[in-house]
C-alpha cells in the first residue's frame, strides 16, 4: 500500500514537473478575422475580412490557462471591392501606412470543463489600445487527418466601437460605430 501511494505521488510530481503549455502557430491559410460595420446610418452593412494573420496561441488544458498573441496585416483588408479596399487603407479609415498592423494579446479567462470560452485582452487598432473580450463560440483540438499534426481551431466573436480606436470616418454622416468581429482561427502545434 505504501509502495503504491509512493508510486502515485511520484507519478503526479513527475507529470507536474514536466507538463508544459503547448504552443500553436497560427495557420494563416485557415485564419480570417472578418467584420461587419454599418454604412450610412443603417442603409446597409459592410462586410469584410483580413487575409493575412500571424501569431501564436499557448494552451495548457490541465491548468486551465492560455494566451493569445495575434498580429493582423491591416493592408490585407478585403471587402471584395477594390475601390472600397483602397478607401479602407487610406488615412480616412485604417491609415495602413501609419498603422500597418492590428494586434490582439489576451489570456483565456473562462472555461467550460477544459475548453476555453472567453479571452480577455487588449486590441491595438489604429494606434490605440483598448480592452476587448472575445467570446469563444467553439473550440476543438485534434490531429488533422491530412497533415497528421495536432491543430486547435476556434470560432470567436465580439462587438466594439471603432470610434474608441479613432476610426471616425462617417461619424458626422450618422454612421453607427459598432463593429461585429468574427474570427475563424486554426493553429498548428509547434513541435
Amino acid at each position: 500500500m505504501i509502495k503504491t501511494a509512493s508510486a502515485l505521488c511520484l507519478a503526479l510530481v513527475t507529470t507536474t514537473l514536466f507538463a508544459a503549455p503547448a504552443v500553436y502557430t497560427i495557420d494563416s491559410s485557415h485564419t480570417y478575422p472578418s467584420f461587419e460595420a454599418d454604412h450610412a446610418g443603417g442603409m446597409s452593412v459592410w462586410r469584410g475580412k483580413f487575409n493575412s494573420t500571424k501569431g501564436t496561441i499557448t494552451f495548457d488544458r490541465a491548468a486551465h490557462s492560455g494566451e493569445v498573441d495575434i498580429t493582423v496585416d491591416a493592408a490585407s483588408i478585403d471587402f471584395g471591392n477594390d475601390r472600397l479596399n483602397e478607401h479602407a487603407k487610406s488615412e480616412q479609415l485604417f491609415d495602413v501606412t501609419k498603422f500597418p498592423t492590428a494586434t490582439y494579446k489576451g489570456k483565456f479567462s473562462k472555461f467550460n470543463g477544459d475548453v476555453p470560452t472567453e479571452v480577455q485582452g487588449d486590441l491595438t487598432l489604429h494606434g490605440v489600445t483598448k480592452p476587448v473580450t472575445l467570446t469563444i463560440n467553439s473550440f476543438l483540438c485534434k490531429v488533422n487527418p491530412m497533415s497528421k499534426k495536432e491543430v486547435c481551431g476556434a470560432d470567436a466573436s465580439t462587438t466594439f466601437s471603432r470610434y474608441d480606436f479613432g476610426v471616425n470616418f462617417g461619424q458626422t454622416m450618422g454612421f453607427k460605430p459598432e463593429v461585429k468581429l468574427a474570427i475563424q482561427v486554426e493553429a498548428v502545434k509547434t513541435e
